[in-house]
């Protein structure tokens, strides 16, 4: 079994994600610790930065998780910014916004930073595609969920599917599906790291 920190305080992140770690033998301990968040448009330097700074303070191999919903009609609002803004507007001012707007697709992205070292950070990247819904929908989930419809589902919003449905097509399943293949074709390398 292989532990990793992962820098969060959401409960419905280590869930996801342990759930989805856990068929490769990794094991993910939540460390709460301060997340520094750069200031940027982009996805990957927020999480890599993120990652380095937390492996300065716990000097072990640690997980940083940032994700975004990215809507089109709102030239990619609230993107990098998604929990801010879900924490300021919530759901309802975000289907305000978007009022009369024929134009509803948008994306969730994850990215997943894994710092081996300052130096030795690897990224993992999760996107899935889909649509707001008009209405909030679903009571499971978290976050933006209950107004976001995948457009690989059958319509339901993630709020509205149980974990495991969720996390085969969520943009956070993904990405850590992409780390849990990555970690096991580098067990070996890894092994001397932790």
């Amino acid at each position: 079994m292989i532990r990793l920190y992962f820098v969060t305080n959401n409960k419905h992140k280590v869930a996801e994600a342990q759930k989805i770690l856990s068929k490769y033998s990794v094991e993910l301990e939540p460390i709460d610790i301060k997340k520094v968040e750069l200031q940027s448009e982009s996805l990957e330097d927020i999480a890599r930065y993120a990652a380095i700074e937390a492996y300065k303070i716990i000097a072990k191999p640690v997980v940083v998780e940032d994700s975004g919903l990215f809507i089109d009609a709102l030239n990619g609002f609230p993107g990098p910014y998604s929990s801010y803004v879900y924490k300021t507007l919530g759901l309802k001012r975000i289907l305000k916004l978007l009022e009369g707007e024929e134009n509803r697709r948008a994306r969730f992205i994850a990215v997943v930073a894994l710092a081996l070292s300052c130096e030795d950070v690897y990224l993992f990247k999760g996107v899935v595609e889909g649509v707001i819904a008009h209405e909030i929908r679903g009571g499971k989930g978290f976050g933006f969920d209950p107004i976001f419809i995948p457009i690989e589902g059958d319509g339901r919003t993630f709020a509205e599917m149980n974990s495991e449905e969720k996390n085969i097509i969520s943009h956070r399943g993904r990405a850590f599906e992409a780390l849990g293949r990555w970690i096991s074709a580098n067990r070996d390398k890894l092994i001397y790291i932790l």
